[in-house]
């Protein structure tokens, strides 16, 4: 058994870190890397070739379930879905944000209890802020006060 472990140890790294890859570990890497670019343009060039050649108006009118399409597709006033978009990564930032204080909360004490509690005011105070400017108001019933007024 002894002589089986001593024929299946690594080599010791050499001081000041790890070595550099074996010829052996890059030819696999090599081998592996042009596979899988000549399975993708294999998958297509078939696509490609295989695939219909047709063209017509109808085929190029926009798809809409079964549907005719009606109207023109943009809308007069833009939809700041961009806002939902902002609200989720600052909220989700935040969550990651508090998360990580409550693993270490016992190791940070009352300082980094302060700090997390700063970090929630600041961004509260900036939601309230986006609030009073009217940056959550996006339904009819804005677009109806913003019609009034302008």
């Amino acid at each position: 058994m002894p002589a089986l472990a001593t024929a299946t140890r690594l080599p010791p790294a050499p001081p000041g870190g790890e070595s550099p890859p074996s010829f052996e570990a890059l030819l696999t890497l090599g081998l592996y890397a042009g596979i899988a670019l000549f399975v993708i343009g294999l998958l297509l060039f078939l696509a490609w070739f295989l695939g219909h050649k047709t063209r017509s108006p109808l085929k190029s009118e926009p798809y809409e379930s079964g549907i005719a399409p009606s109207g023109a597709a943009r809308l007069v006033e833009p939809v700041p879905f961009y806002l939902v978009a902002i609200f989720f990564i600052v909220f989700d930032v935040e969550a990651i944000f508090i998360v990580s204080w409550a693993v270490a909360w016992d190791l940070l004490g009352w300082a980094g209890f302060a700090q997390i509690c700063f970090f929630i005011v600041i961004l509260f105070l900036g939601l309230v802020y986006l609030w009073k400017m009217g940056g959550l108001d996006w339904g009819p019933s804005a677009q109806r006060r913003s019609r009034r007024s302008g």
